[in-house]
């Protein structure tokens, strides 16, 4: 991916707690910054969306409910009008349209990255599934 430079001003304070944290985690303060600032306009657009960080890696969520690609997942798998499956979603998420519209609105403009967590979830299920059948048998030999 291209780039290009910035040089930022921040208040002290900022640059503290931003060091803080890339040491906590560990991460360059600069990468941390480019992410941070990256969800941040993500977040600017598309209110209602916030990022979570777990054993995967950082991802995009509705505030207080469910990731973005479980949503859309739910979503896709559905075979009915929009308007319909929206409806339907919500239910199966338990969740209102609009969030499901917002997770959509999410979708359209970053579908390849969705698409990535959800092709992710898939190749594991099969593993996790295996293993569920696997240990009954390992308990009862």
């Amino acid at each position: 991916m291209a780039s290009r430079h910035l040089s930022v001003r921040i208040a002290l304070e900022t640059f503290d707690r931003l060091e803080r944290e890339s040491r906590r985690l560990p991460v360059t303060k600069s990468e941390l910054a480019k992410t941070l600032l990256e969800e941040g306009l993500r977040m600017e657009r598309h209110p209602g969306i916030m990022f979570r960080r777990g054993a995967a890696g950082r991802r995009p969520a509705l505030a207080g409910g469910p990731d973005v690609w479980e949503v859309i997942r739910a979503h896709k798998h559905l075979d009915s009008a929009v308007h319909e499956r929206i409806r339907q979603t919500a239910e199966i998420a338990s969740i209102r349209e609009d969030e499901v519209q917002t997770a959509r609105d999410y979708y359209n403009e970053f579908a390849s990255e969705i698409d990535g967590w959800i092709e992710g979830v898939e190749q594991r299920e099969p593993r996790i599934d295996e293993s569920k059948e696997r240990k009954p048998r390992i308990l009862s030999t």
